[in-house]
């Protein structure tokens, strides 16, 4: 699977309250929760001024707080399809993979994409490329269960095709 996207990039430390505010979470509705997506980060009008297809590129333990649902589902149903970073917090690793968004560790990658660049997250390989500068970097290959689940939009998707596939 082959993801190709123009980069927001964001710094450390990007919680889960700077994801989607505690103040949105009156609601479970995906869209509605979509539509704050990132508000009190250092990208506050990302919510309105990115594209479907556009990937968020992070430093160091991003996810970190508490450990809601609604940060991944936010950005998920705001049409990112891939978030790249440094390292992840764990439960929101956890998170992201059942609710079906591809999180990738690529620290180089991270240190050498800016702003605006354009880059393809090949999952299969584990590779990312920046198309500005062509250069190839090493990221998180997932183990063969976890892309079934990530290729079957999560983790409830994956269980009910497996319990079909059973009879």
């Amino acid at each position: 699977m082959v993801i190709r996207g123009k980069v927001w990039k964001f710094g450390d430390n990007v919680d889960t309250d700077q994801i989607i505010p505690a103040r949105y979470l009156n609601t479970s509705d995906p869209y509605e929760l979509a539509q704050h997506v990132m508000e009190d980060s250092e990208h506050p009008d990302f919510a309105k001024e990115h594209k479907e297809g556009d990937i968020i590129v992070a430093g160091r333990n991003f996810g970190s707080g508490s450990s809601r649902e609604h940060a991944p589902i936010a950005i998920k149903y705001a049409g990112v399809p891939v978030v790249v970073a440094k390292s992840f917090a764990r439960i929101f690793f956890r998170n992201a993979i059942n609710i079906g968004l591809p999180i990738v560790e690529a620290p180089q990658a991270v240190d050498e994409t800016q702003h605006g660049d354009e880059i393809e997250v090949d999952l299969d390989r584990g590779i990312i490329k920046n198309l500005r500068t062509g250069k190839e970097y090493e990221a998180t290959k997932f183990p063969e269960t976890l892309m079934a689940i990530l290729k079957a939009g999560g983790l409830m998707e994956y269980a009910k095709e497996k319990l079909k596939a059973n009879g």
